[in-house]
């Protein structure tokens, strides 16, 4: 059976990392990354620590196996990959109900997967209120970006009650960068 959890040690961690590595874009075929969706940004065990000791990320976890993890990313991790830095001075420029988001507080989501055994049951959507429950009473929104040729993940945020709220390009890439409003 599976549950969700926040990260609570070192092989947690360790299990994020290995999730992360068997589902990056550079290392799966271009059919797979089309038809099962993907991560792009590579994080080392050390910035992964570094993340959960600011806050800890969602899991999902089948026995002692992380089978699928949603990141939580705070400010306070800016510097430690340029992906994820980009992505805080991307959010900071716009404005969400007339307001500029770098005068709101967010929390963004640095990664979320779920591995290809563990797909189509409901993961995203439950580590999500997980994570909303765990984290609302600190922030107002939660956003992330999701590459536009990922579209197993853009429907499963559109799902979760994310929003588009504007379109980036970096990295090669289109990007929807996604806001899902907690006061709604």
């Amino acid at each position: 059976m599976v549950e969700i959890i926040r990260v609570s040690n070192d092989v947690e961690i360790e299990g994020i990392r290995l999730l992360q590595r068997d589902n990056l874009k550079k290392l799966i075929s271009p059919e797979e990354a089309a038809t099962e969706g993907f991560v792009t940004a590579e994080y080392s065990f050390e910035f992964l620590k570094q993340m959960n000791e600011a806050s800890p990320s969602v899991i999902a976890k089948d026995g002692d196996k992380v089978v699928g993890y949603a990141m939580v990313a705070l400010k306070s991790t800016y510097g430690g990959h340029p992906l994820l830095d980009s992505l805080f001075d991307e959010v900071d420029k716009l404005s969400f109900n007339n307001e500029p988001l770098k005068k709101c507080n967010y929390v963004l989501v640095g990664q979320l997967c779920v591995g290809k055994n563990f797909r189509g049951q409901g993961l995203v959507q439950k580590m999500y209120a997980f994570f909303k429950t765990e984290l609302q009473k600190e922030y107002t929104y939660c956003i992330t970006d999701v590459a536009q040729d990922n579209p197993r993940s853009i429907k499963a945020h559109l799902k979760t009650g994310f929003e588009i709220i504007h379109t980036i390009g970096y990295g090669g890439a289109a990007w929807d960068i996604v806001l899902w409003d907690w006061n709604k």
